[in-house]
This record gives C-alpha cells, sequence and structure tokens, in this order.
C-alpha cells in the first residue's frame, strides 16, 4: 500500500524495550492523542460491521464534549456493513484517508477514495463496502440532528477535496485557509466537518475562545498549539479534543503545510434543558 498523505493510523504495538511515556493528556478542557497510541489494542468492533476495526477516538462525555463522536474506521478487503448506523436521528461524515470504497447511498453508487468526502444526512439509507484488495481507512464523524421548526432538513452529498476552493482567511493571503464543503450561510446544517490548512510559519493569532466543540485529526503537517495554559506540539496523525470555550491558537512549524481535519457543532441556539432529563 502506497504511503497516504492524511497519515491514518497503522496499529501494530511498540517492542517491550520502548519507554511508555509519551504526549497523551487528558485535562478539564482538552485532550491529546498522539498517533503513537492509536494501537491494534485500543480497537473497537462495532456491530453489523464485517471485517473492521475502529479507533473511537472523540464520544460526548459528560461535562466534556457532548456533541459529537469520532472514528478512525479501518475496513478489510471483502468488509463493510450494510446497516452502519444504529441512530436513525444520526448525521454523519465520512473523509476517506486510504484505500477504496464502494459508498451506496439513497439508492446511488459512489467510489470513494483518499480525500472524497460524503455527508450523511439524518435517516440516510446507505451503506459501504470494500471490493479492493487493500483495507480502506476513514473518518467517520457522528452527531445527533438537531431539527428547527421552518427549516428543510440537509441533504446528503458526496464531494472531494480536489473540487472545493479552499477559503482564504481575511487579512492571511491564503496563508491560513478553510476547505468548506458546507457553506456557513446554509442553517440546515447543525456541524461542520472542514479542512483547515496553514502554510509554514502561518498562524491562528489570536486564543479562539467559544462555544463550538472541536475534533482536530492533524493530516499533515507539525505546529505547536496553544490549548487553554498549555503550549502542546502536534504533527501529522495526532488528535485534539478540545470542550466548548477551550482557548485555542497556534503557528504551523514547517517545512510543510500544517492540516487538520476539523469538526464544530453550528447553526443552532444552546439547550438551556438538561439534556436528556440527566444532570
Amino acid at each position: 500500500m502506497t504511503h497516504s498523505p492524511y497519515n491514518p493510523p497503522s496499529g501494530g504495538h511498540p517492542g517491550q524495550t520502548a519507554l511508555m511515556t509519551g504526549r497523551a493528556v487528558f485535562t478539564e478542557a482538552y485532550a491529546v492523542i498522539p498517533h503513537g497510541v492509536m494501537r491494534d489494542i485500543v480497537t473497537s468492533a462495532l456491530p453489523f460491521w464485517d471485517g473492521t476495526r475502529a479507533w473511537i477516538i472523540a464520544r460526548p462525555l459528560s461535562g466534556f464534549a457532548e456533541t459529537f463522536a469520532q472514528y478512525l474506521m479501518e475496513v478489510a478487503p471483502g468488509g463493510g456493513s450494510d446497516q452502519p448506523e444504529p441512530d436513525s436521528q444520526a448525521q454523519g461524515v465520512l473523509f476517506v484517508v486510504e484505500g477504496q470504497a464502494r459508498l451506496t447511498l439513497d439508492g446511488g453508487t459512489h467510489a470513494l477514495r483518499p480525500g472524497s468526502y460524503a455527508y450523511l444526512a439524518p435517516g440516510a439509507a446507505w451503506s459501504l463496502r470494500n471490493e479492493a484488495g487493500e483495507s480502506v481507512r476513514f473518518h467517520w464523524v457522528r452527531k445527533a440532528f438537531e431539527p428547527v421548526e421552518g427549516l428543510d432538513r440537509p441533504t446528503s452529498f458526496v464531494t472531494h477535496e480536489s473540487a472545493v476552493e479552499p477559503a482564504s482567511m481575511p487579512g492571511t493571503d491564503g496563508a491560513w485557509a478553510t476547505t468548506r464543503f458546507v457553506s456557513p450561510d446554509d442553517l440546515r446544517h447543525d456541524m461542520h466537518v472542514n479542512i483547515v490548512t496553514l502554510r509554514p510559519g502561518a498562524s491562528i493569532p489570536f486564543e479562539e475562545t467559544h462555544v463550538m466543540e472541536h475534533g482536530l485529526f492533524v493530516l499533515e503537517g507539525k505546529a505547536v498549539y496553544r490549548l487553554n495554559r498549555d503550549w502542546v506540539e502536534v504533527e501529522a496523525g495526532d488528535f485534539m479534543w478540545l470542550r466548548a470555550f477551550c482557548p485555542q491558537a497556534c503557528y504551523a512549524g514547517g517545512p510543510g503545510p500544517f492540516r487538520y481535519l476539523l469538526y464544530k457543532d453550528v447553526n443552532r441556539h444552546p439547550s438551556l434543558r438538561v439534556l436528556g432529563g440527566r444532570r
């Protein structure tokens, strides 16, 4: 298998002579899951998925980040699922980082490859199969959809990263850009999964502090991130998980671009009631 520019995990285990101390950290405001801890022993099997294992790198946790789950899926040749989504109200995004798969979505068939992006609307009928000769790896982000009376529900679509022009952030001359797969003005959507790219030396030059929760998987490059009160080095294959209002900023370290897949919840009022009737 050729090397993927999106740096999925490869599993395996370190030898008995390796040091156990690494960069993994879980705090009251953020977590960092480095690529070196995404080993075979931490994978999960899922109901109705054949020949599949998953690194579940984010899940709703009371008092932390509560809106989404994120998986790194690995499907072996011949594997996949005809009953992939157990929650009829869930929506999802698939982003392929290695290999090929066949996605059947609302009656249409799509050939997925690295860089393919699929938005799975709530209630969508979909299945995924690996008919190739090597494993396929992809991100799967899931969120319970929040309907709004008077707004239509979003519809499913499939595209590719190369088909979407990155939008330069104001005043950066393209040094900081975002590949947006859904328009920010489309209020049907209550989550965005985008790709953020910073050129070497570029920065997010202030400590963002906002209501959106984040999952950030580093696709390429390296950076120094300011998370809450700490400076943290991250590189390709690492995952950052940020609760609402966690201060965040970064410098891209070079020598190539720093790119990450970014989840955030958007376009909805905060709930004023206890979620799920629990305290």
